[in-house]
């Protein structure tokens, strides 16, 4: 459909880009183990690290489509990804190399990390191999991160990811850093003070923004026993508010309305190979659609795959910005990979 100019809506250009073959997103988890158990988590660590095959099909893939692509995103996620750090060196080191070959190849990379791991060394490193764009989380001050977000041991992990983050602040690495808050019934109080903090520590640097994110229920152990805060609590709206001043609205992060996961050209690939389209639903048989092969081929279920595209065929916003709702009628989907923080006007030179 056009508009009254003749132009195409935007929905219709939504759409366009979804189903380009020149631009592809591949969401890869090198592990789906993780050094935290963060109390709302809904995956289940049942995968170890992705297997010798899987990278050699996803490196294969690579070179397969390198030729026809104008764009390539590379979107790394677990578990906790850092935690096969060497299968993101291997892979990311190959998509630099057919990016040479390929000089039409556009090619970014991001990660989301609990950011246990990236100190400003790693940030520095792997922005060499176009790894720029992180998303960490924060569940408030210590007090309440470390009730949450805690290690596999139990032990809390507020001080040694705080301290990465500064180390990134007083670096010069080529990166974004998404901050993702979470807030929550408890921790709602301490949030002026702790964003507060955040502001005046961070946000001064154009490399580093915030998203505000309430904590929902997506399946996890824990859900019956979540508080969670309503869509609509005013106060959310006074902690926006905080973040911008003396700033801009560019400090702030917001979703794009169309999920990654309803673009035919992402695509997600497990640990052990199998395709899926969204990082929320890896439990769920409904987000098995097919399986990559050692040749870099794939095999595709075609009636798998079409529910998660069926937003555009409805012409359903709600559906193209969480196409798992379709299948558990839950509103909201979990945040990134990052495809959506690439897409904001860069902090840092692109890649």
């Amino acid at each position: 459909m056009t508009g009254s100019t003749g132009e195409p809506s935007p929905f219709d250009r939504e759409f366009t880009e979804s189903v380009r073959s020149d631009r592809l997103q591949l969401i890869l988890l090198p592990t789906e183990q993780c050094n935290f158990r963060c109390t709302y988590c809904y995956e289940d660590f049942e995968i170890g690290r992705m297997a010798p095959d899987v990278v050699a099909g996803v490196k294969n893939l690579i070179d397969r489509r390198a030729a026809g692509l104008r764009h390539l995103q590379v979107s790394w996620f677990g578990g906790e990804p850092m935690l096969a750090r060497p299968v993101i060196e291997e892979i990311t080191a190959h998509a630099r190399a057919a990016q040479r070959r390929h000089p039409g190849l556009g090619y970014e990379s991001d990660m989301t990390t609990n950011g246990y791991l990236v100190d400003g060394r790693t940030a520095d490193h792997l922005a060499g191999l176009g790894v720029r764009a992180y998303q960490v989380s924060l569940d408030g001050p210590a007090a309440f991160h470390d009730l949450t977000r805690v290690r596999a041991d139990g032990r809390g992990t507020f001080e040694q990811i705080w301290r990465n983050l500064e180390e990134v602040r007083a670096g010069s690495a080529d990166v974004r850093m998404l901050l993702r808050v979470h807030l929550t019934p408890e921790n709602l109080p301490a949030m002026p003070e702790f964003l507060t903090l955040i502001r005046d520590t961070f946000l001064d640097d154009p490399r580093f923004s915030v998203f505000l994110k309430r904590v929902v229920r997506l399946g996890g152990p824990n859900d019956d026993t979540m508080d969670v805060l309503d869509s609509d609590d005013g106060k959310i709206a006074g902690l926006r508010a905080l973040l911008t001043q003396g700033g801009g609205e560019e400090r702030l992060f917001a979703p794009e309305e169309v999920c990654y996961a309803a673009r035919a050209n992402s695509l997600l690939v497990r640990a052990d190979g199998r395709l899926g389209k969204c990082t929320v639903a890896l439990s769920d048989p409904a987000n098995d659609i097919g399986r990559l092969l050692p040749d870099g081929s794939v095999e595709i279920d075609n009636p798998r795959l079409r529910p998660w595209l069926q937003g555009w065929a409805a012409r359903d916003p709600e559906l193209n910005a969480c196409p798992y709702s379709a299948f558990t009628r839950e509103p909201e989907p979990a945040a990134l990979p990052l495809l959506q923080i690439a897409k904001r006007p860069p902090a840092a030179v692109p890649v």
